[in-house]
């Protein structure tokens, strides 16, 4: 059942502040961040040093790997395959880790209702 569903009555301000002061909320906004901030500083960084190897690094940026293809364009692809492999890491992290905790705190508040 849905919060929306006319049966229910929609949660209390008590009940989401309750909620949100849970052991199990802190857990899953503790799970959430140990995956997100590291894995952005990863990325950010990953890109920061591609942009800096393509603005200050013409010769290695332009060394050719095979037929027309060189480093820059290798480099510039795998900015497209490291976005998909995390958003991959990020539902399997979040189908294992999180969705169960999130769905016992919605089964809570929605039983506090």
């Amino acid at each position: 059942m849905s919060t929306t569903d006319s049966a229910n009555p929609p949660p209390t301000r008590d009940v989401w502040h309750e909620a949100h002061a849970s052991e199990e909320f802190a857990t899953l906004r503790r799970r959430l961040r140990a995956f997100v901030f590291p894995v952005s500083a990863l990325f950010l960084v990953w890109y920061l040093v591609y942009v800096l190897l393509a603005d200050y690094a013409h010769g290695f940026m332009a060394i050719k790997l095979v037929g027309n293809i060189n480093v820059g364009l290798v480099l510039g692809l795998l900015q497209f395959v490291s976005t998909f492999v995390i958003t991959t890491l990020y539902v399997r992290y979040a189908n294992r880790k999180l969705d169960p905790l999130a769905e016992r705190i919605r089964a809570k508040v929605e039983d506090a209702s």
